[in-house]
């Protein structure tokens, strides 16, 4: 869903990184702080029940993922080495997100149902990039699928600044329950498409 916006986000990225470009600042560079930041709110903001800030901080950090690409393609430095820092540092901001929510819900949180939802969006959230990264090493494709990693952000942070708000803790249960669903749908999704691509390639 979010990744038809890529287009507006690209445009109105551009003049943030042309500023950070005349400052001499690297696509890797941003890369990195993001990464950081993001890590740090998550595994600081969350467990310790701030949930609205850590969303709203970290919402910030997720719908300008797209800034250093931005830098990368302007400045003449996009390449592998960008696209692979950028894909790997992003599984540690995912995981962290959905591990500072896990955090709050086994410790003042106690909520362990939440807990254990939270917990397989860790798990099912890393195998959703893990299948579309394997396919593409058997030189196969595997995009796609209801729930992509925009789209999980989303509806996980939305759902944590309600929380954070005032809205009752069964919120964000129903948002991580559907998103562990979701992900499980999307690895099947991806799942299939490769594997009608594999049959092709046998017959």
């Amino acid at each position: 869903m979010l990744n038809r916006l890529r287009g507006l986000m690209s445009r109105v990225m551009t003049p943030p990184a042309d500023a950070l470009l005349r400052a001499g600042v690297s696509p890797d560079a941003v890369t990195i702080v993001g990464t950081l930041v993001v890590v740090v709110t998550a595994l600081w903001a969350f467990p310790t029940g701030h949930l609205f800030v850590g969303a709203l901080v970290i919402g910030v950090f997720v719908l300008t993922d797209s800034l250093d690409g931005v830098m990368a393609r302007r400045s003449g430095r996009s390449g592998p080495w960008g696209a692979f820092l950028d894909s790997t540092l992003d599984r540690f901001g995912d995981g962290a997100i959905f591990a500072g929510l896990l955090l709050w819900f086994v410790g003042d949180g106690d909520d362990r149902l939440t807990a254990v939802l939270a917990l397989a969006c860790v798990v099912l959230g890393s195998i959703v990039p893990y299948a579309r990264a394997r396919a593409e090493g058997l030189g196969m494709t595997a995009s796609g699928g209801i729930a992509e990693r925009a789209d999980r952000l989303l509806i996980a942070l939305v759902a944590t600044a309600a929380v954070g708000l005032g809205a009752p803790d069964a919120v964000l249960t129903v948002a991580l329950g559907f998103l562990a669903v979701a992900s499980a749908v999307t690895i099947v999704q991806r799942m299939a498409k490769v594997h009608r691509q594999a049959v092709g390639v046998t017959e």
